[in-house]
């Protein structure tokens, strides 16, 4: 930890940093993964984002407010915009399209993971709000980005089938 405490390698700050750094190599495979500038900027700008949630949780709040609220606003514009363009959802997607939306489904669910790693954490120590609210926007931002690698390479959606 940042603030020179030895803690257990077991311990739930230990999860949740960890969480994080696979969660941003996840997404760092997005990135190279032949996407546009404009795809690559974003992620470099979520990514940055993910090591500053990291800071504030290696500084155990002592080290300011390292995650803006500007994050969030920025990742519901682009899942309003993304949302416009895709047809409605009527059943759940089953992942696995292309290369590129399986890789965004996989950080959607380690994000996810970071999320309930987060909400532990926040159980045995108050902290900011707004991590939790992040990474849920980050999720619902990955989902749609996921959705539109699948259709914008003319693809169909594979939906869950009841039996």
């Amino acid at each position: 930890m940042a603030t020179n405490e030895i803690i257990s390698k077991s311990s739930i700050e230990i999860h949740v940093l960890g969480d994080l750094d696979e969660l941003s190599s996840v997404l760092g495979m997005v990135k190279v993964s032949g996407q546009s500038e404009e795809l690559k900027s974003n992620i470099e700008n979520i990514q940055n984002d993910l090591f500053n949630l990291g800071g504030e949780v290696s500084l155990e709040n002592s080290g300011g407010e390292l995650l803006k609220r500007n994050s969030i606003d920025i990742l519901e514009k682009e899942i309003k915009n993304i949302n416009a363009k895709l047809p409605p959802l009527k059943e759940f997607l089953l992942p696995g399209e292309n290369g590129i939306s399986s890789k965004i489904h996989l950080a959607r669910s380690v994000c996810r993971r970071a999320e309930r790693s987060i909400v532990t954490l926040m159980e045995k120590k108050s902290y900011r709000n707004i991590w939790i609210q992040y990474l849920n926007r980050l999720s619902d931002y990955l989902f749609v980005l996921a959705r539109q690698s699948g259709v914008g390479e003319g693809q169909s959606e594979k939906m869950w089938t009841r039996e």
